[in-house]
């Protein structure tokens, strides 16, 4: 019978939690602290900027996405469903 000491099984659950622990806690704060701070500013100018954020995220998602489809079919990679 083989007694396996130290199993490494858990490490990937144990990162992937702490990971997602700290980034839900980092992303509450940044929030709260936007929300705080745009309570004082002007509706119009805080949506405005809420709106060129969401085009710029959108923007570099599709770049990134269209990067690595460029970049695997330079490679070779089968990208058929």
């Amino acid at each position: 019978m083989h007694v396996r000491v130290f199993d490494m099984d858990w490490v990937p659950v144990v990162f992937v939690t702490f990971k997602v622990a700290a980034l839900g806690i980092a992303m509450f704060f940044a929030v709260k602290w936007h929300y705080d701070r745009g309570e004082k500013a002007e509706r119009r100018a805080l949506l405005r900027t809420g709106g060129k954020m969401a085009a710029v995220f959108t923007l570099a998602v599709v770049g990134v996405g269209l990067v690595a489809f460029v970049l695997s079919r330079m490679l070779g990679l089968d990208l058929s469903l």
